[in-house]
C-alpha cells in the first residue's frame, strides 16, 4: 500500500493509519466464543502492568465511561478474572485485582494473538519482507508512543 519513498509525510500518515487499521481491526476480530474482548484485555492487561486499581482509575486510564469500565469488571469477575478487595488506603473504596486465573487468561489471549502473526509472517511473506518488519519494528513503537 505504502507508494514511492519519496512521497509527502501527508501521503505516509494516511498510508500508515489505512493498514495499521486494518492489522488492529483483524486481530480484534479473530476471538472465539468464550475469549477476551478487547476492553476484557485492555482492563487485564492494565491491571497486569500497573497492579491493582479502581473502577473509576481505570475507566480514566482507558478513557471510557464508568459504566462500561463497570460492566467490563462485572463480566470479568463473574468468570473469576478479578477480585475485589478493600483499598488499603481508603477503606471506603474498593481496588479490582488480577486472580491467577485472569493472569492465565491473559497469557493464554498473547500466545493466541503471537501464533496467529506467526503462521500469517511464516507463510506469506519473504525472507527480505521479514527482515524489513524486523527492523520497522521499533519505529511502529516509537511512533505510538509520541502520537
Amino acid at each position: 500500500m505504502v507508494r514511492d519513498p519519496g512521497m509527502g509525510i501527508d501521503e505516509l500518515v494516511a498510508d500508515l493509519s489505512a493498514s495499521i487499521g486494518l492489522l488492529v481491526r483483524r486481530l480484534r476480530q479473530r476471538r472465539a466464543d468464550g475469549e477476551l474482548t478487547m476492553p476484557e484485555s485492555t482492563c487485564l492487561s492494565r491491571l497486569d502492568r500497573e497492579g491493582p486499581a479502581t473502577s473509576s482509575e481505570l475507566a480514566k486510564q482507558e478513557q471510557i465511561s464508568p459504566q462500561s469500565m463497570g460492566a467490563t469488571l462485572a463480566g470479568l469477575e463473574e468468570r473469576g478474572l478479578v477480585e475485589r478487595r478493600p483499598d488499603p488506603g481508603d477503606g471506603r473504596k474498593v481496588v479490582m485485582s488480577l486472580t491467577a486465573q485472569g493472569r492465565r487468561a491473559l497469557q493464554q489471549r498473547r500466545a493466541a494473538g503471537t501464533d496467529a502473526m506467526a503462521r500469517a509472517l511464516a507463510s506469506g511473506f519473504t525472507a527480505a519482507e521479514l527482515e524489513q518488519l524486523r527492523t520497522a519494528a521499533p519505529l511502529f513503537e516509537r511512533l505510538a508512543q509520541r502520537t
